[in-house]
This record gives structure tokens, sequence and C-alpha cells, in this order.
């Protein structure tokens, strides 16, 4: 059994908190948050035990790794403390409010050759696990355009006092939606290298960006669009899509289904030459507790078994998620600007 300790009971935590509860392999050694009010539901209805302060949980407990579900603003003096004792880290993404955070905990990470990962779900989504290995494998021919999109309604009226709308806090649909978008094009495509020009846009908050919008260009000169928006009332929850377009082909895919085309005999088994529809259904894989979606428990799946040893710590890593903070503050430096060329 791999000794877990989880630190930030939030809405995330909560549900990693469920997934390493139920994993046949895993020994939750403690709980840190904060909240009294948290660590009383906890203390009074399950069996783990609980701390205020994640300093005593990791000297009392000394858990193998630990999954760190706190506001973004936190994880750089959290995960720096966790890497120095060298116990295994998930943390939630973004990675780091900043680069510089970035950088240093990824130099840390690599001294200490601990197993790290930040929580990207997308990666573990069985329609976007098929997009990646249909373009790995070349049946869509060279690639020319892609767009990458996700809306939601997070941010529906004026926000004035919460942590959505304060940049310091990790707020923001940059670092908060589009994350999740730039990382699954980085991982799928291809790395993002350039932005040809950003918009920032303010819908309802005052200090943060509630809609982003950029013209992206990646390593291997591949043109793109990234179009996110978190104050879209007309979806239920969040929606992120990849459209695609390759010569001998297109893709469109979201978390639900995906749509392929393709223009030649050349395509895999399961396919036919012009459209093809896939559900989720025949493309989910197996995971140990459904919670949210297979993916939630996937990604801490293979968390775990990386500590085990018995597959490598590849996917969600800290060099990647760095990667994808890197493209972050390209699109707030490109928009920051054209605000200052204005004047």
């Amino acid at each position: 059994m791999i000794k877990i300790g989880l630190i930030g009971a939030g809405k995330m935590g909560l549900s990693h908190l469920a997934i390493l509860g139920s994993h046949p392999q895993v020994n939750v050694v403690g709980v840190a948050d904060t909240s009294d009010i948290i660590n009383d539901v906890l203390e009074k209805y399950t069996s783990f035990k609980t701390y205020k302060n994640y300093i005593t949980m990791i000297e009392n407990e000394k858990p193998e790794g630990v999954i760190v579900s706190v506001p973004t603003k936190f994880h750089a003096p959290i995960v720096t403390e966790l890497l120095k004792r060298k116990i295994h880290v998930f943390v939630e993404k973004p990675f780091c409010l900043n680069t510089k955070e970035g950088q240093e905990i990824l130099a840390l990470a690599n001294k200490m050759k601990t197993i790290n990962q930040v929580g990207y779900h997308n990666h573990f989504v069985g329609t976007f696990r098929e997009v990646k290995d249909l373009i790995k494998k070349g049946y869509l021919g060279k690639i020319t355009h892609f767009s990458g999109e996700a809306y939601g309604p997070v941010v529906i009226k004026n926000q004035k006092n919460n942590w959505r709308s304060d940049p310091n806090e990790g707020g923001g649909c940059l670092m908060d939606y589009a994350s999740h978008v730039i990382d699954l094009i980085n991982n799928i495509i291809d790395p993002i290298e350039v932005i040809h020009g950003s918009i920032l846009k303010k819908i309802h908050s005052i200090k943060v960006d509630d809609a982003v919008y950029a013209l992206i260009e990646t390593k291997n000169k591949i043109s793109g669009v990234l179009s996110v928006n978190w104050s879209d009332e007309t979806f239920r929850k969040m929606y992120t899509s990849i459209t695609i377009i390759g010569t001998n082909g297109k893709i469109i895919a979201d978390a639900t289904e995906i749509k392929v085309y393709f223009k030649t005999n050349n395509y895999p088994p399961n396919y036919t030459k012009g459209w093809n529809i896939k559900n989720i259904t025949t493309l989910t894989e197996n995971s140990n507790f459904y919670l949210r979606g297979e993916e939630y428990s996937n990604q801490i799946d293979h968390f775990i078994n990386t500590i085990i040893g018995t597959t490598k710590n590849d996917i969600n890593t800290f060099e990647t998620a760095y990667f994808t903070d890197q493209v972050i503050d390209k699109i707030k430096n490109k928009h920051y600007e054209k605000i200052n060329i204005r004047g």
C-alpha cells in the first residue's frame, strides 16, 4: 500500500479524496485543510485523519506521495516543501502563478528525482487520447490548421470579492480555463511557440479576463486559433473541443465524441473512408472508481502507478506543465504589448 496525503479539501480535493479512499493500492494517511468546518465534517463522517497544518501532517504521517489541491498562489511554497522532503507530488493545474516559480520547482523535482504530475485531466479522456493516436500515426497527413475551444458558465455576473476575481489567487479565464486547452494542444498537436496576437477580454470581472482569443503557431509552423470564454451561459458546464485540419482529413473532438473524416483509403482499423463518429463509451479506459468521469480516476491511477514503478512518469509532468505556463505568459505579454503600443 502506498501512503498518500492530501493537502486542500475543497471541491477538487474532496473529489481526489473519494478516489484515493477507494483505491486498492492506497492508504490515505492524512488530510490537511485550514477550514475547521471541513475538518470537523471529515472527522465526524469519515475515517480520514485530519490536520489543520500540512507540515504537521507530513511530519507525523510521513506520506510517500501527496495530492496538492489548493489555490494556485500556494502551489509553489507547498510543493517546494514536499520536494525538499523527497515526497512525490501531484498538484492541481495550473502549475504555478508565474514561470519563475515553475522553473525553480521543476529544477528541484529533477534534483530530488521525485515523481511529479499536474492535474490536466483531458490527457486521460478517451476521445482526446484517440485524436493524439490518429495524429501521431499520420492518418490526417500534414496538419495545416487547428482550433482549440472551451466555454462554460463560470462567471455569469459581476464579480467583486472572490478568488476568481483576484489575479494573485490564480483567477482569470486564461489561467483557469484556457490552460486546459493550451496544454491539450501542446500534447496532441505540437508545442505552441509563437503568439501572433491575443485578446484578454473582461465581461463581468474587473481585474481578470473572462475570455481569451489568440492566433497561435506551433514549433512546426502549424497555425491555430484559441477561443475560450468562461462567461458563456449557453453551456451547462465546461465544454472543451479541438478541431484539426490535415491534407488527408479532418477531426472534430470533444470529451463525449470524436468525428473524423478521411479523404483517402489510408485509415486505421474500425474506421472507413469519409465521415466516422465514435462515442466516448467505445473509447473509455477502465478505472478503479468512477467519479465525475473516468479521467479523474485514471490520472490518480497513473500517479500511483508511477510511484509503484509499473509505468513511466511521462504524462502531465512538471516539465510539460511548465511549458504550458510559458505559453500563458506569452499570451499575456502579447496582449499587454498591444495595449502599451496603443498607449
